[in-house]
């Protein structure tokens, strides 16, 4: 989440842009994230330098170790002048940084990328905006989404499908809850930005217990094909996703290879059109799908309208995330509100029935209104199931979140006085405990026979127990006396006061 100070350093870098002759504003945003990206490198080579001083372990390095590689790097090419700036970066650095990783997902994305700054002098004032930008963050490379997604949202596009960039702090929640395992193989089937495969990734390395398979495995291995394209050894992901933007899919690929993740299966595909045939492959799906609009009825999979007959994209994508995932797979989604008690459409009811009776409803964390703004003040929650189709729901654990550790307005400023999720992953650590908590509490558990008697409804408000304070007035004789005591002090009052005044007056 960027800070009032850093989006104005946004502005700043945006105007200069426009005042160089770049007016479209996609071009804007595309040119000044792919300029992000390039400092980005420079800062993972840091790092791989640091560590191999460090632990005398010899390092891949992302540039040439040669005078040329030197001077595509972001630290020296800053301090050029403007001319020689241009040349740098237009005829070496872009052109180098469209090479990496070959036959990866991010050489795909980038093959018919071009850069587009021309004039010296804009190109220049950009690069120090963005370096000055880029050192209010702790750590750029997480942010890069965040960046983007602010700019995007200049364009007044961002959410206008119902897509928003999911809090790092919710994501990071969400991740902790259902607990990534090396090895496991986790999705995204609408991954905006990556900002869910960022947050497992970082969840897997900071846990541990990683072996070199699963390091193999966790920045992925291409498939190999022959000479006319059959695949003749298989791929191996454990992070994949899908999304509809060519853009977004770009600011995917380098987010994941700024992370370590050289190969993941990312996709330019509609996931719940016909072109998505993925079933029962996924360990994990952790998503936050677009929230409205609908699709296309004929280009439905058949496979999710069996789930869930409707062409709403909230509904269709929890029916996509069942399918994507192998029995035993576990998903934690975030759903508009909507989806937890409408009734006027039978799919809805339909879709809470079947994570109820057939699968495994574990957790419901409903988060309040503004955990999404300032591009939407929409209310959410947090659906938490495990795939069976055996069943398998026994209690479900609801929490009514109040406060994520910010202001619920469009400024969103820190408010650590405010924060549930630390509560909500303690007692998520102990749901034993939840056994004895009343309904009067944030948090409970509820028998899927309640939930079945109120058919199907998944509001807090419908568990929940309002506790009525009795409050005992006086009789109704004795409230008008004493009105009429201070009505006669009201009067008394004004007499001495009307005295003094005509007093005066004959002084």
């Amino acid at each position: 989440m960027i800070t009032g100070a850093t989006k104005n350093k946004v502005d700043d870098v945006w105007q200069r842009m426009w005042e160089g002759g770049i007016t479209n504003p996609q071009e804007v945003i595309t040119q000044l994230t792919y300029l992000m990206f390039i400092r980005s490198l420079d800062d993972r080579e840091f790092e791989n330098e640091s560590t191999e001083e460090l632990t005398g372990v010899k390092q891949e390095r992302i540039f040439p170790q040669d005078e040329e590689g030197r001077r595509m790097r972001w630290s020296v090419f800053k301090d050029m002048n403007a001319d020689d700036m241009l040349v740098e970066i237009r005829d070496h650095v872009f052109p180098f940084v469209k090479t990496l990783n070959d036959g990866s997902p991010f050489a795909r994305t980038m093959r018919d990328a071009t850069f587009g700054i021309n004039n010296p002098r804009t190109l220049q004032k950009a690069v120090s905006g963005i370096d000055s930008l880029m050192n209010d963050f702790e750590n750029h490379i997480a942010d890069l989404g965040d960046l983007y997604e602010y700019m995007l949202n200049k364009l007044s596009t961002a959410g206008q499908n119902g897509q928003f960039r999911t809090p790092k702090h919710i994501r990071d929640m969400m991740v902790e809850m259902v607990a990534p395992q090396p090895g496991e193989l986790i999705c995204d089937p609408a991954m905006g930005t990556a900002g869910f495969l960022i947050s497992a990734a970082e969840y897997l390395r900071n846990h541990g217990g990683m072996s070199d398979d699963d390091w193999v495995l966790y920045r992925g291995v291409a498939e190999k094909t022959d000479a006319d394209g059959h695949v003749i050894e298989p791929g191996r992901y454990q992070f994949s996703g899908g999304e509809t933007d060519q853009t977004m899919m770009r600011i995917c690929a380098m987010n994941l290879m700024l992370h370590g993740i050289d190969q993941p299966d990312i996709r330019l595909i509609d996931s719940v059109s016909k072109q998505n045939t993925i079933s029962s492959k996924y360990d994990l799906v952790l998503a936050n799908p677009p929230f409205t609009g609908s699709v296309d009825a004929e280009d439905i999979a058949p496979s999710l309208k069996a789930i869930c007959d409707s062409k709403q994209t909230e509904l269709l994508f929890v029916a996509l995330f069942l399918r994507m995932l192998r029995v035993g797979g576990r998903c934690a989604c975030i759903v508009p509100n909507g989806v937890l008690f409408r009734t006027n459409s039978k799919a809805y009811v339909q879709l809470r029935k079947e994570l109820v009776e057939h699968q495994q409803l574990r957790a419901i964390i409903h988060m309040p209104s503004g955990v999404f703004k300032p591009y939407s003040g929409v209310s959410t929650a947090v659906l938490i199931f495990t795939k069976t189709d055996a069943g398998g729901t026994d209690k479900v654990w609801m929490y009514n979140m109040e406060g994520d550790g910010h202001t619920l307005d469009d400024k969103r400023e820190p408010d650590e006085e405010h924060n549930d999720i630390p509560d909500i992953l303690s007692r998520w650590a102990n749901l034993d405990g939840e056994e004895k908590r009343d309904r009067k509490q944030k948090s409970f558990l509820v028998p899927k026979q309640e939930i079945v008697n109120n058919d199907y409804d998944f509001s807090f408000n419908k568990y929940m127990e309002t506790e009525y304070e009795r409050v005992e007035y006086p009789p109704t004789s004795e409230i008008l006396n004493d009105l009429d005591k201070l009505n006669q002090q009201m009067a008394e009052g004004l007499a001495e006061l009307r005295a003094m005044l005509d007093g005066g007056a004959n002084d």
